[in-house]
């Protein structure tokens, strides 16, 4: 199965990774720094240009957040872009209905006290007399437009231009690379601005901060003499499951299945479901975890279907070795209670173009001939979808545990067992589960209650995996087939946290593989795993500050990074494992060629 290569990023793209940290630099000492409150972001987003209302903050600053670290902020820039001036042009020529060019003051007042987030009378007056510049009491819009995306340039070049003074921040977070600043518009910065990699977050410890993003190529003696080259052959693969074959009369043995999602989360990580598997006897087990196909929405494109998929097998704290990163995996297992943790290696799992955000989103709500309210067909199949993911025993009912999974997911709290008594009284119900008419029902009264508005519908929505296109993320199926016992399978808390796979990652590469120095460096390491379908790389900084790792991609052949970029850089803690990228090919039936070259970045 060959798969479409990751494209390079664009020189806008560089030149908008620049701008974010520049943005973020210009607010802290450092990109480890966290964001710790709500008006610290609001300063970090007006430094990269944007123009936050109260409602935009609190998307992103919920109750429940107590910080945001470098790369939330970078995901947060991505999903909020800039105001462009032709659709400012397009809302004020909706206000001027003369169509002369000018808005008046009632005309304004009108728009911006009862649309969308409502300003006061005063907000209002404050505006005009600012934009009002010969006082005849109207509004020049096409001039205000004009000044308002200067403003907006303006503040992103000052961000640049302090980074630029400050040359030690500079090269810390940038490299031994000079560039210069844009001169006129921030167009101009792709052809003057070095090569900044995108990088997701990758996994780490609870213990440590996020790694944070850096870009250049440093080409300096002492970052040639702390380098360190990988370079690793691998054959081409056309089954994954080749070398272990389905055992004869599986269809005698005792199954028990689950059915999870792989969720995309806005800071560009990657959550899922955990499960506990309980043997009661020792006994041959036979597992597999695959992306499923689901029956409904057959109009969605079903792209998560070419997504690598895995699994850890623990016990006790300790990983089973032999049954880590496996698609499908055989083998004995004694009598207990084992954790069933899902991977992926984030390489063909991606956050869909942005280009889909210019598209108008998918209507969810309508209005009948009588007037009343309905779901739309496409809301429909995604919820009938939904059902299906969350059904996690299928059998076509949702308990109480089950629908618990889903308010986790969207809203942060539990339904407790009297609001659950409420369902039964109003949504249909047997067993005291759930049906899907009901699920359906249940989300119909959520919409009547606020009138059609579909924001809440798109937060739970969002929060399942879906994007404005209602396009999933990527659904899977994990089976456990025993051969002398029945296995019990339930989920773990969503409580529970990545802590258990990021343990059970960091060893799997630790423990199979020999830890190289960087040269010069006594401190820092990598390790580099080989597995059967996968590469994948940690560092560890002995160190008691932190360091910066430059990684080189670009003389691997036919390979995939889970970073999304062939050259990037890694901010690691002090004294912390972190794990650096997964690497898979692109085409798995030709062979593929792994070659990295780590090295410190000057002034680590």
């Amino acid at each position: 199965m060959s798969f479409q290569e990751t494209p390079v990023p664009s020189d806008e793209e560089e030149a908008f990774y620049v701008h974010c940290r520049a943005a973020y630099l210009a607010v802290f000492r450092s990109s480890l720094t966290n964001i710790s409150s709500k008006q610290q972001l609001c300063r970090a987003l007006q430094q990269a240009g944007r123009n936050p209302t109260h409602a935009t903050l609190n998307k992103y600053w919920t109750p429940r957040t107590s910080k945001l670290n470098f790369d939330e902020f970078f995901e947060i820039l991505k999903s909020e872009k800039k105001t462009e001036e032709t659709e400012l042009m397009r809302a004020f020529k909706k206000m001027d209905v003369n169509s002369d060019g000018y808005i008046s003051h009632s005309e304004l007042e009108k728009a911006l006290t009862t649309r969308g987030e409502k300003m006061t009378t005063e907000e209002v007056n404050a505006i005009f007399s600012m934009a009002d510049i010969n006082k005849d009491g109207k509004l020049d819009y096409a001039e205000f437009c004009r000044l308002l995306v200067s403003t907006v340039e303006q503040c992103q070049m000052a961000a640049l231009e302090r980074l630029e003074a400050n040359a030690k921040l500079k090269r810390q977070n940038f490299g031994s690379q000079s560039y210069s600043p844009p001169k006129s518009s921030v167009s101009s910065a792709a052809a003057t601005l070095p090569q900044p990699p995108e990088t997701p977050r990758a996994e780490s410890d609870t213990t440590l901060k996020k790694d944070s993003r850096s870009s250049s190529r440093p080409s300096s003696a002492r970052s040639r003499r702390s380098s360190l080259s990988n370079s690793i052959t691998m054959t081409s693969s056309t089954n994954k499951a080749s070398k272990i074959p389905e055992p004869s009369g599986l269809q005698d043995w005792h199954h028990s299945y689950m059915k999870g999602c792989f969720f995309l989360e806005d800071d560009g990580s990657i959550s899922s479901l955990q499960y506990q598997l309980h043997l009661p006897q020792t006994t041959t087990v036979y597992l597999t975890i695959q992306p499923l196909s689901l029956s409904h929405g057959l109009d969605l494109p079903s792209s998560w279907m070419t997504v690598d998929t895995a699994l850890f097998v623990t016990s006790a704290g300790e990983t089973k070795e032999d049954s880590t990163l496996k698609y499908v995996w055989k083998g004995e297992l004694d009598a207990g209670t084992y954790y069933l943790l899902p991977f992926t290696s984030g390489c063909r799992l991606k956050k869909r173009s942005k280009k889909s955000l210019s598209i108008k989103s998918i209507e969810l709500v309508y209005r009948t001939d009588t007037g009343e309210l309905d779901l739309t067909r496409e809301l429909r199949e995604v919820l009938s979808d939904i059902f299906e993911v969350i059904d996690l025993d299928g059998n076509g009912l949702l308990s109480l545990e089950e629908y618990n999974f889903f308010e986790l997911r969207t809203s942060g709290e539990k339904c407790d067992k009297d609001s659950w008594a409420v369902c039964k009284e109003n949504f249909d119900m047997r067993k005291n589960q759930l049906t899907r008419q009901g699920f359906m029902e249940l989300n119909l009264m959520e919409a009547t209650e606020k009138d059609g508005d579909p924001a809440d519908l798109w937060v739970t929505l969002e929060a399942m995996g879906y994007n404005r296109m209602l396009e999933l993320a990527c659904p899977v199926q994990l089976d456990v087939h025993c051969e002398g016992t029945q296995p019990a399978i339930q989920p773990l808390s969503l409580d529970s946290g990545p802590k258990l796979l990021i343990q059970a990652l960091q060893k799997s590469i630790t423990a199979k593989t020999g830890a190289k120095a960087l040269r010069g460096q006594d401190n820092v390491f990598i390790y580099t795993y080989r597995g059967e379908h996968r590469i994948s790389s940690l560092i560890a900084n002995k160190a008691n500050q932190k360091v910066t790792v430059h990684v080189n991609n670009e003389q691997s052949r036919n390979c995939c990074s889970s970073r999304g970029m062939s050259v990037f850089a890694v901010e690691v803690p002090a004294r912390t494992k972190l794990v650096c990228q997964h690497i898979l090919p692109i085409n798995e039936r030709q062979e593929w060629t792994y070659n990295c070259v780590e090295s410190m970045l000057p002034g680590t």
